[in-house]
């Protein structure tokens, strides 16, 4: 039986394993910087940091509770409802734009589902790359196969055409 610790170490492994194959191909990122929708602790804003010490992040997230070692500048956190701050945002065009802001409640994630694909790909550089824990279905957006360590469907990545 899988439990919801093993769903939990799936999600988060499969997230750092996109996220790393998208730091392999810094060469093919468009400029401008990444855009952490959803903060949360900063486990992942922690390792877009490590991976991309070069490129500007910016968190999105009702507050800045993100632990003491790897807690961004108060500039590169945009706080309020993350569905509403994400409408209003109109800085640079992202490089890459990672949103893991699913509930695990269906009825709660068929509402992100239908405002967040639209606004990745309206904050997303042309060639950008997307990466979410919830599918993301926009005709701008083009799936591209994950690394073979994640399990289809845990994790998706996407490029904006």
């Amino acid at each position: 039986m899988r439990t919801r610790l093993d769903d939990f170490i799936s999600r988060i492994s499969a997230q750092r394993d996109i996220l790393n194959s998208i730091a392999e191909r810094r060469p093919e990122l468009p400029d401008g910087p990444i855009l952490e929708i959803g903060l949360g602790n900063g486990r992942t804003y922690s390792h877009l940091r490590a991976r991309f010490p070069d490129l500007r992040i910016i968190a999105f997230d009702h507050e800045n509770g993100a632990h003491g070692s790897c807690r961004p500048d108060d500039a590169d956190v945009v706080l309020g409802d993350i569905q509403e701050t994400c409408m209003s945002y109109n800085g640079a065009a992202a490089a890459v734009a990672h949103a893991d802001i699913g509930t695990g409640y269906p009825e709660k994630d068929a509402i992100i589902r239908q405002w967040l694909p639209s606004r990745i790909v309206a904050v997303l550089a042309r060639g950008g790359f997307a990466v979410s824990g919830l599918e993301l279905r926009h005709p701008e957006l083009e799936e591209i196969p994950p690394p073979p360590s994640v399990e289809k469907g845990r994790y998706f990545l996407y490029r904006r055409r």
